[in-house]
């Protein structure tokens, strides 16, 4: 017998049609979860069977079940999943999504797409039928939601609310430095301009190092609008990220650029890192350009500060 406490959890998502069964199964899988959608529930037990076994890794899973499945009973539906989970010990729950009436009737028709089961009739007619053919699995379900005052985006919120324990919270966060001499990158969702603080590649002696040392670190650091700058990048990425991770959104790119590609950037990528990951989050960084070669023509005239020794800066 499986171990229910070890058994990796299993989510059957099922309910109205046009009452949000996409939306749940999109925001999961976006979540972290394995999602299959209308598979056939005669080889229900089979596909139950390998993914509480361990060998598919932890991660959850979420099946999508409705009128449209290939050999979709409610009846026998219920009866199978009460063996599997009576005589296996499974974490089978079961989600049902409602919705009135009226209001899929209204998103059939602002869609223009057709009723399962109603193809060549009103969608009413169809609504109706089903609601009748799903009643039995809507008392059996363990947990009901009715989507019919919420919207794609606030379902997909309160799923994310729910379910968040069982698979990845938040959005992938990657933070990258670049050279604007090489262009912009074109995935990155936040660009934040390092080129105001000075420049330590007209600094003779830090010129073939990179951000990733610490007497150009120091360099950087030592420039008077240092500090102010850093903090109030902090505080806008502390107060975006989270808001990000609310509206869904599956990933941030930070990105951090200085002319080259080579020194601020860099600096300022990495240390960003580390603050982030103090703050609980997991950035992967990515230093687009570090490998390129200084070039003076790529880095404009130095000012006057910057052309100073680094002991005289």
């Amino acid at each position: 017998m499986t171990d229910a406490a070890n058994a990796k959890s299993i989510l059957i998502v099922t309910g109205m049609s046009g009452a949000g069964k996409s939306t749940v199964l999109n925001t999961l899988e976006d979540m972290g979860w394995e999602v299959i959608d209308n598979f056939p529930l005669r080889l229900i037990d089979r596909l139950l069977a390998r993914g509480a076994g361990g060998d598919e890794g932890d991660r959850p899973l979420a099946i999508g079940i409705g009128v449209q499945t290939r050999d979709f009973d409610p009846e026998r539906m219920i009866k199978r999943i009460n063996a599997l989970r009576e005589d296996e010990a499974r974490p089978i729950g079961t989600l049902f999504l409602d919705c009135a009436n009226g209001e899929l009737e209204r998103r059939y028709s602002q869609t223009r797409r057709r009723h399962p089961m109603a193809v060549d009739r009103p969608a009413a007619d169809g609504i109706i039928q089903e609601r009748t053919l799903l009643a039995p699995l809507r008392s059996w379900s363990n947990r009901l939601i009715d989507t019919t005052s919420l919207t794609a985006n606030e379902l997909a919120a309160l799923i994310r609310e729910t379910f968040g324990a069982h698979g990845t919270t938040g959005p992938t966060l990657s933070v990258m430095s670049f050279g604007f001499a090489r262009g912009i990158p074109r995935e990155a969702d936040l660009v934040l301009d390092m080129r105001f603080l000075r420049n330590p590649h007209w600094v003779a002696e830090l010129r073939p190092g990179t951000g990733l040392d610490a007497g150009v670190a120091d360099y950087v650091k030592g420039d008077p609008a240092y500090e102010a700058a850093m903090a109030a990048i902090d505080q806008l990425l502390l107060t975006l990220l989270p808001r990000y991770k609310a509206e869904g959104k599956s990933y941030v790119t930070i990105a951090f650029g200085c002319t080259g590609g080579r020194h601020r950037s860099v600096h300022v990528a990495e240390r960003t890192a580390s603050l982030l990951r103090a703050r609980g989050f997991s950035p992967t960084v990515n230093h687009r350009d570090l490998g390129a070669a200084p070039q003076d023509a790529l880095e404009g005239a130095p000012s006057g500060a910057q052309a100073q020794p680094r002991h005289g800066a």
